[in-house]
């Protein structure tokens, strides 16, 4: 069956549009947009102007895939939506446009499905990994604990911590009772998703075109994400932006992400993660094809 996802995020809204057969997931289109829905998230509501541009690519992304013949579109929603007390405002809208009703994402279900997109697309045992999906509002962690899935969402996202000023002792501060629960199950790996995770393996690679081949996968060392911090602490916004992987709209929320991605690691004990292309789209593209 032919289904098409369309994610709005904090940062970005993206669409997914697939053939899913089983667990078997063949991509037919997708698309990307940064539209930063989460601008002023600290004020705990959606403005105006970010809702408008939302919804503009939303609308878009609804054409493309009932042009390339998706069966089924389903539309979803995380921190930002969640959060914030006007959510009906900016779900009324796109109903009345698109007559479509966006799933407004609890954090399980978020963490589940991310979880379940990045096991379809890597050779990762269940019982021994860590998943990391590090959105514009919050960071979603899911673990094995004792034969079951657990999961925890923190609000540490990169443009919610870039809008606070938070620097690596805040957030590390943040996620730090998350992690330590996590650190009484051990695990073996961890895997990363989200735009952060993504562009940093882009980065380390120093890919002037992105390249979703060599990024998913692509392992991240400790040692390397520490040396892009400490690149990207010493440039400017705007130096940021001619940066080899580094998409020039993440360049501002690119320092908090990457600290998100630094603390997590340490936090675990860990030396390395891997990236995988494989994120929350394709985990609602799996639980919508049943």
């Amino acid at each position: 069956m032919r289904v098409a996802a369309i994610d709005i995020g904090t940062n970005s809204t993206r669409l997914l549009v697939a053939d899913v057969i089983d667990e078997s997931v063949k991509v037919a289109g997708a698309g990307l947009n940064t539209t930063r829905l989460g601008e002023g998230i600290g004020g705990g509501v959606l403005l105006p102007g970010a809702m408008e541009r939302t919804l503009e690519a939303v609308g878009s992304f609804y054409d493309k895939s009932l042009r390339l013949g998706a069966r089924r579109v389903v539309a979803a929603a995380t921190s930002a939506v969640r959060d914030a007390s006007n959510r009906t405002v900016f779900l009324d809208l796109a109903k009345r446009r698109f007559g479509l009703d966006i799933w407004v994402l609890s954090g399980e279900e978020e963490a589940a499905l991310s979880y379940r997109g990045v096991l379809s697309g890597l050779p990762l045992a269940p019982q021994s990994t860590v998943v990391v999906d590090v959105g514009g509002g919050s960071t979603e962690l899911i673990w094995n604990r004792g034969g079951s899935p657990a999961w925890v969402s923190v609000n540490a996202g990169a443009v919610r911590m870039t809008e606070a000023g938070s620097g690596e002792a805040e957030i590390a501060a943040v996620l730090r009772p998350a992690l330590e629960e996590i650190r009484k199950f051990p695990a073996g790996c961890l895997a990363g998703v989200g735009g952060t995770i993504t562009t940093l393996a882009a980065m380390a690679q120093g890919l002037e075109v992105y390249d979703p081949a060599r990024v998913h996968g692509y392992c991240l060392t400790a040692e390397k994400v520490r040396h892009i911090l400490q690149k990207l602490k010493s440039l400017s916004v705007e130096e940021r932006k001619r940066l080899h992987g580094l998409q020039p709209e993440r360049a501002d929320i690119a320092v908090a992400g990457v600290t998100i991605v630094k603390a997590v690691l340490e936090g675990l004990g860990l030396d390395r993660l891997l990236a995988s292309e494989r994120d929350i789209l394709y985990g609602l593209v799996l639980e919508k094809s049943k």
